[in-house]
């Protein structure tokens, strides 16, 4: 475990890494359906509050294992076997969702937690017998990572108060923190820059699938329960619309990343698509409201469901533009005009219904996607 070479031509995505993927996926749905489930009963705020906090303890790990496997995948039965440990506290976390979401009782969730970050040391601490030459960095990654995690096990003990909400927010800090303050301690870790970009790709592509599964059951319960109604044709139209239109606005140019960006740069990078991962999944929670709207009663008004539409995919649209760098004035313009009419589509929705707003809302970015797309084809490559 010496390292990959940041520059190996063809790198792609192993195996192991999409069972990985697949497997975080589950604890993604779960945390999106305990989502739907709240905000179909107007506990919107509850429901936004925990669907945070949980979607952070399962991309922050994935993220974490997503870079290391960057720079030292060997492929090997050590490696293999640690990074099943690592599997199975996935599922674990996601066996916690409901209870953390229903009772705030995370203790399912953090012994997950452990599973996964007691694994990762592992690998970490492999790689500093091995490495001689990134030592210290490896060191600084298991130390941050094991003293970070004792406070996870300390902060069960305070319980889901106003403190506990604090003591969330400096672990999560800190937890974003250990990844800056370990690589300053010598060479860079040897990441792939290509093999990075493939591995978040995927991991939009593979939420992006999740999104579809939930709104298609939504749908396929709607239409059981009522028929294929206007309505329910709308808010199905519209979701496939948004599927590709979301699809196309992530791909329609590689990111500009790789060892010639800071540092800072980067960790900014791959910290923003939380945003955007959990814009995706807050997205199939909204689609699944809004086909039930059509054929059963909800404590939201026709606003509150087409803002759970909305309110996704104008973060997901934002943060695209700061990821992507999005120079020149033209394209930043289509970016706020267009999340601005995302907006204004939920605002009607009192007067147009919620299923029209959410195909509106679809029909906007694709009108997006197309303007962007015509501009592009207008500046150099």
């Amino acid at each position: 475990m010496t390292g990959r070479d940041p520059a190996e031509a063809h790198r792609a995505s192993t195996p192991l890494e999409l069972l990985f993927d697949l497997c975080f996926v589950v604890a993604v749905a779960s945390a999106a359906h305990a989502l739907h489930d709240d905000l179909v009963a107007g506990q919107v705020w509850h429901g936004l509050v925990n669907f945070l906090v949980i979607f952070f303890a399962i991309w922050w790990p994935w993220m974490n294992f997503t870079w290391f496997a960057s720079a030292y995948d060997t492929d090997d039965v050590q490696y293999r076997l640690l990074t099943f440990v690592q599997i199975a506290g996935v599922l674990v976390v996601a066996a916690g969702v409901r209870a953390a979401f229903e009772d705030q009782d995370f203790t399912t969730m953090v012994a997950g937690y452990i599973v996964m970050r007691i694994a990762l040391v592992a690998q970490w601490l492999r790689a500093a017998r091995e490495d001689p030459i990134r030592r210290a960095v490896a060191i600084r990654f298991a130390a941050g990572i094991t003293l970070i995690q004792v406070g996870w096990v300390i902060r069960l003990l305070i319980g889901w108060s106003e403190i506990g909400y604090l003591t969330f927010i400096v672990l999560g800090l800190a937890e974003i923190a250990v990844p800056a303050w370990a690589e300053r301690a010598g060479p860079e870790t040897p990441w792939h820059a290509g093999h990075i970009v493939e591995r978040y790709g995927l991991f939009t592509i593979i939420v992006l699938g999740e999104c579809v599964l939930s709104t298609t059951t939504a749908v396929q319960a709607a239409f059981e329960a009522g028929g294929l109604a206007a309505p329910l044709l709308m808010v199905a139209v519209g979701g496939v619309l948004l599927v590709f239109a979301l699809w196309w606005a992530y791909f329609k140019r590689d990111p500009d990343v790789g060892h010639h960006r800071s540092l800072r740069t980067m960790l900014g990078w791959g910290y923003g698509h939380y945003f955007v991962f959990a814009a995706v999944a807050a997205l199939g929670a909204g689609l699944g409201v809004a086909a039930d709207a059509t054929h059963l009663p909800t404590h939201l008004s026709a606003q509150a469901v087409a803002a759970t539409v909305a309110v996704p995919v104008a973060v997901y649209l934002a943060a695209l533009a700061v990821l992507h760098a999005v120079r020149g004035l033209g394209l930043l313009r289509q970016v706020v005009v267009a999340v601005a009419l995302v907006v204004v589509a939920a605002l009607v929705a009192s007067w147009v219904g919620a299923p029209a707003a959410v195909l509106v809302t679809a029909v906007i970015v694709c009108g997006l996607v197309a303007a962007n797309v015509a501009t592009l084809s207008r500046q150099p490559t």
